[in-house]
């Protein structure tokens, strides 16, 4: 196998192996942030716990960005390869004969999922950090559920979000299916349980999301 192919094969596993990975962190933020919706105290625990635990703050997050920067970089990469391998668009175009919208388009979902969590980096984290090292104020554990419900005031935000996730949605939808091939699962066809579970997954979690910022929205305008 030449060394071309390997460093290609190596840049799938790491795509692959990082989009799994913010998979499972993308679960639990849902888990937390739904909380807000059915259980406020719990969400509060939960998120000053998250912003105060040393190892949350210090290990799992700087992995999280790491993962982050490694699984767009990754994506970029990929892409580029691809088209620069085939220079020569389809003689003819015939819909999903040749491939689905999402799979020609996984560069063009993920780029504006990125831009989505620069903007909630900055509603969150950025602030985050400003009020505990920047502002020094103390803690305050009741302080999380407001700050939330504040992000949900404007339509143009809430309709960021909605949107975003819609995209989130269908890169997942696609990403999945491939993260598993490059890792060697070959038995991720059409009707199998697990992908039946992942296509779910895209759906429900993504759509869950929009009801979490929908829910905040309308309850702050009626």
């Amino acid at each position: 196998m030449s060394a071309l192919v390997k460093s290609s094969l190596a840049r799938k596993w790491v795509m692959a192996l990082s989009g799994l990975f913010l998979v499972v962190f993308l679960t639990q933020h849902f888990v937390i942030n739904i909380t807000s919706v059915i259980a406020p105290d719990t969400f509060n625990e939960w998120s000053h716990f998250m912003g105060y635990n040393g190892l949350v703050q210090f290990v799992a997050q700087p992995i999280l960005i790491a993962g982050v920067i490694i699984h767009f970089v990754m994506g970029f990469v990929l892409d580029y390869q691809n088209r620069k391998a085939r220079p020569v668009k389809y003689a003819k175009f015939s819909g999903n004969a040749n491939s689905t919208w999402v799979s020609r388009n996984m560069i063009i979902s993920g780029a504006v999922v990125l831009a989505f969590l620069g903007l909630h980096m900055y509603d969150f984290w950025v602030h985050e950090m400003a009020y505990k090292y920047v502002e020094n104020k103390p803690e305050d554990p009741t302080r999380y559920l407001p700050e939330l419900k504040e992000k949900f005031v404007d339509g143009w935000r809430v309709a960021i979000y909605v949107v975003s996730f819609v995209l989130l949605s269908l890169h997942l939808w696609h990403g999945f299916n491939s993260s598993f091939q490059s890792i060697g699962v070959k038995s991720v066809k059409k009707g199998d349980s697990l992908r039946k579970v992942t296509y779910a997954w895209a759906v429900l979690i993504p759509a869950g999301f929009v009801f979490i910022a929908l829910f905040h929205y309308f309850n702050h305008i009626s």
